[in-house]
């Protein structure tokens, strides 16, 4: 048996996904476009585009995250995954894109040339989260299955990726991989994720609620506040080739220097 030749990574960084690397709540997201596939009538998309509202106003909280999901698994009960997934890859760019957090983006290149497995974690979907992941370069995704039959979702859940279930998948994930948990990167803005953000050596709060926000503080834990939504195509046509960098001190420093760098710009935010 020949072994394999491929460097094996012994560390993840770990990203929620909803304001966390991109502004708005990943499903609520494409509430017009799965109205325009016949999906959804128009009082859902109006109701879905109020429940936006309210999450990029103040986050959402366990008891609205409970509600949102009985209410989608209720809504998408019956609905064909292929289409769901047609939908998604055809209009990813056009809703997601301009929501992608420039700073997200910068993080998750240094953790990649610091050698380490970038892992999106998120309650939405996995046919939605999985597209958003390849897009920003995510190496593996972990998020919400839905129990499906025949092609299409029956409202029950096979695995929901929240709250204490998220971080049991992150930890079950990590032990299959051969991750090492104290050397892993944990990035989230809800205090439904304190969990996932305990079960690594280097939690960081990115644009926190209040109460995550608290939480960070009594712990000591780095805030990072990400403001800067650059659409993707933008960002890297933007970009010029540069040469390439090696050696392992210099990988190791592109993620320390990058979370320094937003780490003292959200204390400056904070402290004017």
């Amino acid at each position: 048996m020949i072994a394999s030749l491929e460097p094996v990574a012994t560390a993840a960084a770990f990203f929620d996904l909803d304001k966390t690397i991109i502004a708005k709540s990943s499903t609520l997201a494409f509430g017009k476009p799965f109205f325009q596939g016949g999906l959804i009538n128009r009082r859902t998309v109006l109701r879905s585009a109020y429940a936006q509202f309210v999450f990029a106003l103040q986050g959402a909280d366990e008891d609205q995250m409970d509600r949102m999901r009985d209410y989608l698994t209720a809504m998408c009960t019956g609905w064909d995954v292929q289409q769901i997934r047609d939908i998604v890859n055809e209009t990813l760019h056009e809703i997601i894109d301009p929501l992608v957090y420039d700073e997200a983006v910068e993080l998750i290149g240094a953790h990649k040339a610091a050698g380490r497995d970038v892992v999106i974690i998120s309650s939405s979907g996995e046919e939605v989260v999985r597209p958003i992941g390849e897009m920003v370069g995510a190496d593996h995704v972990i998020a919400t299955r839905m129990d499906v039959q025949d092609g299409k979702y029956t409202g029950a859940i096979d695995f929901y990726a929240y709250g204490p279930n998220k971080a049991e998948g992150l930890r079950s994930f990590a032990a299959e991989q051969g991750y090492d948990l104290a050397a892993c990167y944990a990035y989230s803005d809800s205090v439904t994720d304190i969990p996932m953000l305990e079960a690594v050596g280097h939690p960081f709060a990115v644009n926190p609620d209040k109460a995550l926000r608290r939480a960070a503080i009594e712990r000591e834990w780095p805030i990072l506040l990400f403001t800067n939504a650059v659409p993707l195509r933008e960002r890297l046509s933007g970009l010029k080739p540069s040469p390439p960098v090696t050696g392992v001190a210099l990988a190791g420093a592109a993620v320390g220097a990058a979370a320094a760098y937003w780490y003292g710009r959200s204390r400056r935010a904070r402290q004017a």
